[in-house]
């Protein structure tokens, strides 16, 4: 009976695992699909990554206001805000890169 028991949590396990990396992929591709039509439409690729990170942000924002256990937690918001996040996010990108073995970039 126990080992019944270990083997139906082993295979809960490895679902929920399959079941948040398939999630994760959609994610990258629903992300990836946004960045090719905002390339359509937008030339600067700056612009770009900007409007990604925007989406990015909101998204947390609305995933941590959906969270019923979410505790209070104060973030900047508005459009400097936003424009903020996208700058450290590019610094923190390029700082990993000076950093990477060989000075290249991160993969």
């Amino acid at each position: 009976r126990a080992e019944a028991e270990k083997v139906q949590q082993v295979k809960r396990a490895e679902g929920e695992a399959e079941s948040k990396y398939l999630a994760g992929v959609g994610v990258a591709r629903q992300r990836q699909a946004i960045v090719e039509g905002l390339r359509r439409f937008v030339p600067d690729e700056k612009a770009v990554m900007d409007m990604v990170l925007a989406t990015q942000y909101f998204d947390t924002i609305r995933d941590i206001g959906g969270t019923s256990r979410a505790a209070t937690v104060f973030i900047p918001h508005g459009p400097a805000a936003v424009h903020d996040v996208a700058a450290q996010v590019r610094d923190g990108v390029l700082q990993a890169a000076t950093h990477a073995p060989g000075g290249g970039a991160v993969a």
